[in-house]
């Protein structure tokens, strides 16, 4: 029994030593998906703004594929010290129930430090499809399935789970068009191949204030303040259609705690910041700090949400 003390004791104590220390060279960012789409931009401006306050760069790198499972698999493989972070997105929480061997396990080899935005998904197509409303979209399909398809920014991504939520409500059967990411899929609506989109609201505003993109709805429960006219889906018809796309910060398992804690202090400084506020706020994200209990709690909740969703919509990978 002393022994074990003593060799607790000295983890922990390995633990506050590296912490004092941390970070002492430059952290790295994995990203799930494509430069552009909304895990990316948050990625990017939480991490401006922890590397200033950090005083060490934050280096970037997407790394793309099934899901978010093999930039989910690297990060739980890698060394646990706080250098190697994974900021995915609510696929994480879908995974899991998506793909049979993923390479890791989601709540034993990955923990959580903090969720760092809640972004609302707006329905998108293209102006010259016609549809003012939700319901007019809903309405063509169900007049002849066989014509119409959507888009995704890949199977298990945030934007797919959205999909499947708004057909299950809505009744209806189309073609699901998966791609490597938010850009594509939205080029794939614009260019006229794909009919709809759950597109991040981050990365579709501007696409939407140009008019090359007609927004229907909104995923959340509340309107986005950014585009105060447009009806959320629960409004324009669908109950308990609601959906949140967030991104989080996660790393290995083995992580200090005081690593842990330390990240989730510079991170929550970030969204904190005015800066920040404002950078989100134009994007139409909320941020969502949290501690890294609750964002562990949130995960499991949210991968049970998730296995019913993809029970009930029958998802396979392909």
């Amino acid at each position: 029994m002393k022994r074990f003390v003593l060799s607790v004791l000295s983890v922990l104590a390995l633990g506050s030593a590296l912490a004092q220390g941390y970070p002492a060279k430059p952290i790295k960012f994995i990203v799930p998906f494509t430069a552009g789409s909304a895990t990316d931009i948050v990625a990017r401006s939480v991490g401006d703004a922890m590397s200033r306050s950090m005083g060490q760069p934050i280096v970037i790198e997407n790394k793309l594929g099934a899901g978010g499972t093999i930039a989910a698999a690297q990060v739980a493989k890698s060394e646990a010290d706080g250098y190697t972070i994974l900021v995915h997105s609510s696929a994480h929480a879908l995974n899991p129930a998506l793909y049979s061997s993923p390479g890791y396990d989601t709540l034993k080899d990955l923990t959580g430090v903090t969720a760092l935005a809640a972004i609302p998904n707006v329905l998108v197509v293209h102006p010259a499809k016609g549809w003012k409303t939700q319901a007019e979209l809903i309405a063509a399909v169900k007049a002849n399935p066989a014509k119409f398809n959507y888009a995704s920014a890949g199977i298990g991504s945030g934007t797919h789970m959205n999909a499947e939520i708004f057909r299950l409500q809505a009744g209806i059967e189309a073609l699901h068009v998966p791609y490597k990411g938010t850009p594509d899929a939205m080029n794939n609506v614009i260019g006229g191949s794909n009919d709809w989109f759950f597109a991040p609201l981050a990365a579709a505003l501007p696409l939407i204030r140009d008019n090359r993109l007609q927004a229907l709805s909104v995923s959340t429960k509340m309107r986005a303040s950014t585009l105060p006219d447009v009806p959320t889906s629960i409004e324009a018809g669908l109950p308990a259609s609601d959906y949140t796309l967030w991104v989080g910060m996660i790393v290995p398992a083995a992580t200090p705690a005081a690593v842990i804690r330390k990240l989730n202090e510079e991170a929550l400084k970030a969204l904190n910041s005015p800066e920040l506020k404002d950078r989100m706020s134009k994007l139409g994200a909320d941020p969502f700090p949290l501690s890294p209990e609750a964002f562990n709690a949130y995960i499991k909740s949210e991968m049970d949400v998730a296995a019913r969703i993809v029970k009930a919509a029958n998802l396979k990978t392909q």
